[in-house]
């Protein structure tokens, strides 16, 4: 399918401060003049956000892997149909808060569905929409998960052992390897301002090289 914007989408294992950043880098290109739309999955929109609440509450524990999946693929056809295909035909930027390579690092990785279970209905359902760039906000799970025990709560995934975090983390790097030239690799265990700036940066960079 054709398209006409730009879409940008964060990656990153729980604490790596991505929708932070995200919601900065926004800003900024907002203030620049940019047409922005900014988003996020699992939502976006009224009903994926009703799925959002579904998969990340801490009460259903019981999920069974596949059901996950399916959940997080709903609420996906449903955010590209009402808001990233829409914006992008109005040549707007959209900045996602995940997006395909979460589903092959979390359920393909941290659930252990094997990537022949999980690629072919990405690819079926979405095989037209893909990033034209994306940050990989990377950071060892230890320190993420430290961050994230500040918060007042932690969600089902949240909640996950050391393991499962250390898996996603893994599948995340080894899908950077098979697209090297969509990925940023941000070490954002450093300082904020020098995160975001770096992030800033590449993303200035990136845009003028879409306009030449």
């Amino acid at each position: 399918m054709n398209k006409h914007g730009v879409f940008i989408t964060f990656e990153g294992i729980e604490g790596s401060g991505k929708s932070k950043h995200i919601l900065q880098l926004s800003a900024d290109l907002e203030k620049e003049g940019f047409p922005v739309v900014l988003t996020r999955e699992p939502g976006g929109t009224r009903i994926g956000e009703k799925i959002r609440n579904v998969i990340l509450d801490p009460e259903h524990r019981e999920m069974d892997p596949a059901a996950e999946l399916f959940l997080y693929l709903a609420a996906r056809a449903q955010h590209i149909h009402e808001v990233i295909i829409p914006a992008l035909k109005g040549n707007k930027i959209v900045l996602c808060d995940r997006f395909h390579d979460s589903t092959y690092a979390y359920q393909g990785g941290g659930r252990g569905l094997d990537f022949k279970v999980v690629e072919p209905f990405i690819l079926t359902l979405f095989h037209y929409l893909k990033p034209d760039l994306t940050f990989l906000l990377d950071i060892e799970p230890k320190i993420g998960l430290e961050r994230l025990r500040q918060r007042e709560s932690l969600d089902r995934i949240d909640s996950e052992n050391m393991a499962f975090h250390e898996t996603v983390r893994s599948n995340y790097l080894s899908l950077v390897n098979q697209d090297f030239s969509r990925f940023r690799v941000i070490d954002s265990s450093r300082h904020y301002a020098d995160v975001h700036q770096e992030i800033l940066s590449e993303a200035r960079r990136f845009l003028k090289e879409q306009n030449q």
